[in-house]
């Protein structure tokens, strides 16, 4: 059993390193953009008076950011290379997703906006598995080069871990489909021109089977953004929405009639992991953070490294990502070998951890610095005000720990290795 990371991606990690320092810095500190990473940066990425909308010049200095990764070749890595990609796998992104996060805040990576100078586009991983032909001519090319993307319709306002009781509903009138309800947690639907509706379109509440994902336009008569939900880390992109009586084309039917709650879970898996190494890469930033001003700082003429009542909590948590990050390699690679519903268990586990593990880092951290680390003037308050999200969204820590409890007590069931059994 060989432990090394490969080759490969041990020397990509070098080149995105230098890319960072030859383009993307000098971009961070070009004019006044230091404002959206420094003390500022809450109110300098937020406009106050589009109710909270993210900045227009944050938005720009972002999409700058990423045309000049693409440009690079870096942006696309997780692509197929028939996209101009480099067919990175999922042990290849928790890896490079640790690595960015673990450098702290920056245009490199803003775990905010899940902005990446090496793309998180799950959209077009799901393109590539579930579009149809006529999808897929329509939509890849745009996907790859954010042309255009769509936003993600499952949460409600009265349902959110419970979604297969969602009363969002869609029935068939001739050729097209007449869709009704209401969205929530819309997280990019102030930009997106299309939101991925999950309507149950037969079965009945609690059904797996029954949910149909349809690509809704935006703009269609009937759909409307109600409200743009302030959060504990603004700016915000996350709206709720209503659609009474919007019309799609049978031809919007993503990932086949009944079946779109695959394609949400195959969404969920992909991005849990990428998510989880993220969470992982902060944790270690805040814990390296605290050593090194533990080792400066010096009151009462000794270096706080020097107390225990330091160093022990300092080293309970940089073991604890030592043991995650084994975990996490370790279902990357078992997802890139045997199918992203291979190991959903342990998807779980580093999910839930992980986010766990970056808010108690991150507060640590706070601690250590004492009254500078509460201050906006380090980067701690942010990370622990973001990450503190991931442990609700995408489903709540207590469900991925009853979905972990459910493998285990065989109320679930794994999906069968790629090319095993039916």
């Amino acid at each position: 059993m060989n432990f090394e990371l490969p080759e490969h991606l041990r020397s990509y990690l070098d080149e995105l390193d230098a890319f960072i320092e030859r383009e993307i810095k000098p971009l961070e500190e070009q004019a006044d953009n230091i404002r959206f990473f420094d003390h500022r940066r809450e109110d300098a990425r937020t406009d106050w008076e589009r109710g909270g909308l993210p900045n227009e010049g944050w938005e720009a200095l972002l999409a700058e950011a990423r045309r000049r990764a693409d440009a690079a070749g870096h942006y696309r890595y997780p692509f197929p290379k028939a996209y101009g990609g480099r067919d990175g796998g999922n042990l290849d992104m928790a890896v490079i997703r640790e690595h960015l996060a673990a450098k702290g805040l920056g245009l490199h990576c803003d775990l905010q906006t899940e902005h990446s100078i090496v793309g998180n586009n799950v959209g077009l991983l799901l393109m590539l598995e579930y579009g149809t032909d006529d999808q897929k001519a329509k939509w890849i090319d745009d996907l790859a080069e954010g042309r255009r993307g769509f936003a993600f319709g499952i949460t409600e306002p009265g349902h959110g871990s419970d979604a297969t009781h969602m009363d969002t509903h869609a029935e068939r009138d001739g050729d097209e489909w007449v869709i009704n309800g209401e969205k929530t947690w819309n997280t990019g639907i102030h930009k997106a021109q299309y939101d991925l509706i999950m309507a149950r379109t037969s079965g009945a509440a609690g059904d797996g089977r029954g949910i149909t994902a349809f690509l809704t336009p935006t703009n269609a008569a009937g759909f409307k953004v109600e409200e743009m939900l302030w959060t504990f880390n603004m700016p915000t992109d996350h709206g709720r929405v209503s659609m009474k009586d919007v019309r799609v084309p049978h031809e919007a039917i993503f990932g086949g009639e009944g079946r779109g709650l695959m394609v949400a879970q195959h969404f969920f898996n992909e991005n849990r992991i990428r998510q989880a190494a993220s969470s992982l890469g902060a944790a270690q930033f805040c814990i390296d953070q605290a050593v090194a001003y533990a080792k400066e700082r010096k009151p009462f003429g000794k270096p706080l490294a020097e107390n225990q009542a330091i160093q022990f909590p300092l080293a309970e948590l940089h073991t604890q990502c030592e043991m995650l990050r084994a975990l996490i390699h370790k279902t990357a690679w078992m997802m890139d070998a045997h199918g992203a519903f291979s190991v959903s268990d342990k998807v779980s586990m580093c999910n839930y951890q992980a986010n766990r593990l970056c808010c108690e880092a991150a507060d640590r951290a706070m601690q250590v610095h004492g009254g500078l680390g509460y201050s906006r003037h380090k980067p701690f308050e942010h990370i622990y005000r973001h990450h503190r999200r991931y442990r609700i969204t995408e489903g709540a820590e207590e469900i991925q720990i009853r979905r972990v409890a459910g493998y285990m007590f065989g109320y679930m069931k794994q999906r069968a290795p790629k090319g095993v059994g039916a």
